[in-house]
């Protein structure tokens, strides 16, 4: 995975984000945003990986669009990413947008390394992530959650259940106790991705 850095080097906030190519391209713009969203300063560390089905996905899982089964590397991806998460006088986030917000989601149970997670439009349709949420005892204190308006009016009968899986999650970490708050974003899946991870960050910015 390369690491790119932009923003404050010096800030006590820290900003984790798995990113493709596509989001990479338009990380200036989402800076743009939280600065104007928040008046913290932040740093913000853009993990580009390099296998999106593999190395974002929790366990394996077989193809739902395309012909590119899910790997189940997360474990493999979170190693590498807290292992660049150990100054004691900073203050992590992690956050992602689609497979890289359910796999935000899933490391806030696998590691307290993170003072808040960003969980945007994730792909919390995945096969047996809210059992795994229902089963397993969550290691950070704010999470924000989001999701499209328009994203479980889709055919594809796995996917469609998106919206029914982040209600029934997000009523769960409010139920344990979890700082947290589920926004609807007008449009589909493809929707302004950059501002969307924009505000999934500065929330936690600005409650934390």
């Amino acid at each position: 995975m390369e690491i790119f850095t932009f923003g404050d080097k010096n800030a006590e906030n820290v900003l984790v984000q798995p990113v493709d190519e596509h989001e990479l391209s338009a990380i200036e713009n989402e800076m743009k945003q939280i600065a104007e969203l928040t008046d913290k300063s932040f740093k913000l560390l853009a993990f580009k990986v390099d296998s999106w089905n593999d190395d974002l996905s929790p366990w394996k899982a077989p193809a739902v669009f395309g012909k590119d089964d899910f790997g189940g590397g997360a474990d493999i991806t979170l190693r590498n990413i807290t292992a660049l998460c150990t100054d004691k006088s900073k203050n992590y986030y992690l956050g992602g947008y689609s497979l890289a917000g359910l796999f935000s989601l899933w490391a806030s149970y696998n590691t307290d390394t993170f003072m808040g997670v960003a969980a945007v439009s994730p792909s919390v349709w995945f096969s047996g992530f809210s059992e795994f949420m229902q089963s397993k005892k969550i290691c950070t204190d704010s999470v924000y959650l989001s999701l499209g308006d328009r994203e479980e009016h889709t055919r594809d009968p796995l996917m469609s259940t998106v919206g029914d899986c982040i209600r029934t999650d997000f009523e769960l970490l409010k139920s344990q106790g979890v700082h947290c708050i589920l926004e609807w974003n007008k449009g589909g899946h493809f929707k302004d991705a950059d501002l969307r991870t924009a505000k999934g960050f500065a929330w936690l910015l600005s409650s934390t």
